[in-house]
């Protein structure tokens, strides 16, 4: 936490309003349900249960929140971009994948959203922001077991 500065720490409004960004991402993917065409899908063996989804979701919300607060209080102009951008991104997804049935346009948006993340973790580390690249190493990790199930499915079906 030595890089975040006296300021940032006293600012838990600001904390409130990346939660509450993170949690209309959530509702807004959540809106896209995956129903019987999901479930007709030939998936990969390693895909998770599904109650695992929005429990690793809200974790990494959570996270991501963090991250766009430090971010932004960080007054660097590309980490800044990169946060935004990969929170439009994420939204995307699931009405894309989920809401229209595009799997091959979800696994674009996908690794669009694998590159923007990766970029901002190594850009946050560069720049001081230890907690922001750990935070993000989950995201990560969550966003490539994402990246292999959609690929699967776009090759199994």
């Amino acid at each position: 936490m030595n890089n975040i500065t006296p300021n940032l720490r006293n600012n838990w409004l600001s904390l409130v309003g990346f939660i509450l960004i993170c949690l209309l991402v959530f509702g807004f993917g959540g809106l896209f349900k995956p129903e019987a065409w999901y479930a007709n899908l030939n998936k990969a063996p390693w895909t998770p249960p599904n109650i695992a989804f929005p429990i690793a979701w809200s974790f990494l919300y959570l996270c991501i929140a963090v991250v766009g607060w430090q971010t932004f209080h960080s007054n660097k102009l590309t980490l800044k971009r990169l946060w935004a951008s990969q929170i439009v991104i994420n939204a995307l997804w699931s009405w894309v994948f989920f809401g229209q049935h595009w799997i091959l346009m979800g696994l674009v948006v996908l690794v669009i959203l694998d590159a923007l993340v990766i970029n901002l973790a190594l850009k946050s580390r560069r720049e001081g922001l230890l907690l922001s690249s750990i935070l993000l190493a989950p995201y990560i990790v969550w966003l490539l077991l994402a990246t292999s199930l959609n690929t699967y499915i776009y090759m199994a079906n």
